[in-house]
């Protein structure tokens, strides 16, 4: 029998601060899309070894940021909260947000020639490609702005997940987020209860799963086909401090994040 290697996961950059002994450690880049900022975005800013906007993202960051901090000078906010990195076809931005953070020493890289793919592909290909390789296996790549908005734009998103499939990946919003888990590994996710859950689902999309099974949820799967026009694991319910999951199929695992 094929022994898969195991991949664990967490939400630990949801929390204040990350345990020293979370699991995995793993080392943040934070990619901001053009739809409103989660509430929680500072936090992922201070995880973040890397901050990128993609394209009229940069624009939520000026414009929002300020806003969560309302006792606060917003020009202050502004450049406490400066990207490293403005990249994508350049057909959101505003030229004055683009202006000031160019002034701040913000990298802007314009991508307009290439209408091939999203800002999103353009900002993850560009933290793959200045990444050693040695450590792409503790890199996660955490996108705020994912999910809201127009579902051709998070359909955008979801399948960069799977363009991807090598690399953590998570989509965020205030409500959920999101990420894939390869059918070449098997999966323990750790839940951070006091910040996300109960709430969850396991989702095939792209082809059926002809035997997934998981522990830890209200309503386990035990060698269960899931498809779409069939059974699909959406409304169930974490119980406890651990899931696991195995499947022949990839998966998007989803769950709610606690509003505070």
């Amino acid at each position: 029998m094929l022994v898969m290697e195991l991949m664990t996961h967490s939400s630990s950059f949801l929390l204040p601060s990350i345990p020293t002994d979370s699991r995995p450690s793993l080392t943040y880049a934070l990619v901001v899309l053009n739809q409103r900022l989660p509430r929680f975005a500072p936090l992922l800013w201070q995880h973040a070894k890397l901050r990128l906007c993609a394209d009229g993202g940069a624009n939520r960051v000026y414009d929002e940021l300020p806003q969560l901090f309302p006792h606060e000078d917003p020009s202050n906010i502004r450049r406490r909260y400066k990207p490293d990195l403005i990249k994508g076809d350049m057909d959101s931005i505003r030229k004055e947000v683009m202006d000031f953070y160019a002034s701040l020493g913000t990298k802007v890289v314009d991508e307009s020639h290439d209408q091939d793919t999203t800002d999103l592909h353009k900002c993850v290909a560009y933290i793959r490609n200045c990444t050693p390789n040695l450590e792409k296996s503790n890199l996660c790549i955490l996108v705020a702005g994912a999910l809201g908005g127009r579902f051709d734009h998070e359909a955008g998103n979801i399948n960069v997940l799977y363009r991807f499939s090598d690399m953590r990946i998570i989509l965020l919003s205030d409500d959920c987020h999101i990420q894939l888990l390869p059918k070449t590994h098997r999966h323990d996710i750790y839940i951070q209860s006091s910040v996300e859950g109960p709430h969850c689902g396991l989702i095939p999309i792209g082809m059926p799963s002809g035997s997934t099974s998981t522990t830890g949820l209200q309503w386990d799967l035990d060698n269960t086909e899931t498809r779409f026009g069939g059974l699909v694991s959406t409304s169930n319910i974490v119980k406890g401090e651990k899931v696991t999951v195995r499947s022949d199929s990839d998966l998007l695992w989803t769950i709610s994040i606690k509003n505070q």
